[in-house]
C-alpha cells in the first residue's frame, strides 16, 4: 500500500493540510469501515497504522484478534512513541 494513494483514496489529496476537518472526519469514517471489512492481514495492519496517525484507530484487542498482529501493532505504537520523544 502506498501512503499517498491511500490518502488520495480517503481524502481526495495526498496533502492532509489541504483537507477540511469535515472531509477528514468523513474520510476517517470511510477508512474505519474499510478496516472492519478488510480480510487481508497486511492491508488491515496498514489501514490501522494510518488510523493511528489520524488518532482514530480502534483498540488493539478489538482491531487484531490474532496475537501476532497485536504484538506487531504494539511494536508500531512503541516506535511511534519513541519517535515522538526524539
Amino acid at each position: 500500500m502506498d501512503l499517498d494513494d491511500q490518502l488520495r483514496r480517503y481524502f481526495g489529496t495526498a496533502d492532509l493540510a489541504a483537507v477540511t476537518p469535515a472531509a477528514i472526519a468523513a474520510g476517517t469514517e470511510h477508512m474505519r469501515v474499510d478496516f472492519g471489512l478488510e480480510k487481508d492481514r497486511p492491508r488491515r495492519f496498514a489501514l490501522w497504522s494510518l488510523l493511528v496517525l489520524l488518532d482514530a484507530a480502534p483498540d488493539l484487542d478489538i482491531a487484531f484478534p490474532n496475537p501476532e498482529d497485536r504484538d506487531a501493532a504494539r511494536s508500531f505504537l512503541d516506535l511511534m512513541a519513541a519517535t515522538a520523544r526524539d
